[in-house]
Order: C-alpha cells, then sequence, then structure tokens
C-alpha cells in the first residue's frame, strides 16, 4: 500500500502541499544584555573562565547589579568595561556564569540574532527551522505593531537552544533578537510576546 501512495505523489504535487500552519503558539524574545546600558551597585560575579567549565568558582569581575541580573534571566550580556570589556558573560542553569567570546547556544555554537530560537525538546526538535506566519496579540491582547510583525515574519528561525527547565511548555518558543539597543529596552516594542502566534515548518 505505502508503495502505491508514494508512486501517486510526484514532485509537483508535494510543492502545492506545503507543511501545515501550526496555530496557538506563545513566542518569547530572548536577547545579549549590554553592560553599559545598566546601572546599580557592582557586584563580583564567579564562576568559570571559559566554556569547558561547570560551577567554577573564579572571580569574573565587577558588574552592575541589574547586568549581572539580566544575563541570568537572557542568557548572555556583552562587557563594556574594564579588562574583559568586548568577551561575553554567560550563563546557563547547567554551568553558572562563564566568561566567553560570543553568546552561545546549548550546542555551545555563536547565537545568531533572528535566526536561533529555543523550544523544549518535547516541543520541537533540534534543528527544526520554521517561519511565523501570524503574530497574534501582545500582552493586552493588542495586535502586534506591523513594522514589527512583519520583522518576525521574514526571518526563518532554527531551533538551536533550550528553555531553562520549567520555563518552556507546550507551544511555546523563544526567539533570539540579538543585542539590546540601548536602557530601557525592556520597555521597547522589539521586546514582546507573540500570544496565539501560527507556525509553519520550512
Amino acid at each position: 500500500m505505502a508503495a502505491g501512495v508514494s508512486a501517486c505523489t510526484t514532485p509537483e504535487t508535494r510543492a502545492s502541499n506545503p507543511p501545515a500552519e501550526s496555530s496557538g503558539w506563545t513566542a518569547t524574545v530572548y536577547y545579549t544584555a549590554v553592560e553599559s546600558f545598566h546601572r546599580g551597585p557592582r557586584r563580583t560575579v564567579r564562576g568559570c573562565p571559559r566554556l569547558e567549565c561547570e560551577h567554577g568558582r573564579d572571580d569574573l569581575g565587577s558588574y552592575p547589579e541589574g547586568f549581572a541580573k539580566a544575563v541570568r534571566d537572557e542568557g548572555t550580556g556583552r562587557i563594556t568595561s574594564g579588562p574583559r570589556r568586548g568577551r561575553y558573560l554567560n550563563w546557563s542553569y547547567d554551568v553558572g556564569y562563564w566568561l566567553d567570546t560570543a553568546p552561545r547556544d546549548t550546542a555551545g555554537r555563536p547565537l545568531r540574532p533572528w535566526v536561533s530560537a529555543a523550544a523544549d525538546r518535547s516541543v520541537m526538535a533540534q534543528g527544526r527551522r520554521f517561519t511565523i506566519t501570524r503574530c497574534g496579540n501582545d500582552d493586552d491582547g493588542a495586535a502586534i505593531e506591523a513594522g514589527i510583525c512583519a520583522r518576525f515574519r521574514s526571518s526563518r528561525w532554527t531551533v538551536v537552544d533550550e528553555f531553562t527547565p520549567g520555563l518552556g511548555g507546550p507551544r511555546h518558543i523563544d526567539l533570539y533578537i540579538g543585542e539590546e539597543t540601548g536602557p530601557g529596552f525592556t520597555e521597547s516594542s522589539l521586546y514582546t510576546t507573540l500570544h496565539g502566534a501560527s507556525l509553519r515548518p520550512s
């Protein structure tokens, strides 16, 4: 039976039947914090001086408290002062803080703005590619701004990252949008949540 069905499925037939759209997704965003955009008392951060290490206790430098928190929340931050200027302070639940030369995904590859995405493995497999076909609404129930929606829809995303345990869930994806662009970035239109978004595998 399988052979008979396969014989009737021509390349032209497959091309005319694109992968089905899937609705009801929540898409959050994550970003790379930038030290110079954060204020507050400076605190010493301890961790690993390199990537190949877990839960280290080395002194990684002193940073504004808001920056250290943003790195823990978002996973990565670019250092802009002191002897480590230009390097990255990264964090993950299974490693803690560490110093690096780039923001990283789960496999240790550099994150790519407007390409890299995160999902629980049970929700979407590593390496899965998709596009956003509908943006849905924001936290207040309003339609996502047209220009912002167009930016999300024009990107082709690839799942390369994973949520910190407990932060993901069914039909939840996280989209990496690169470095924050200024103080108060989390109040900007780019730092948004798409509720009721639709995706299409690509």
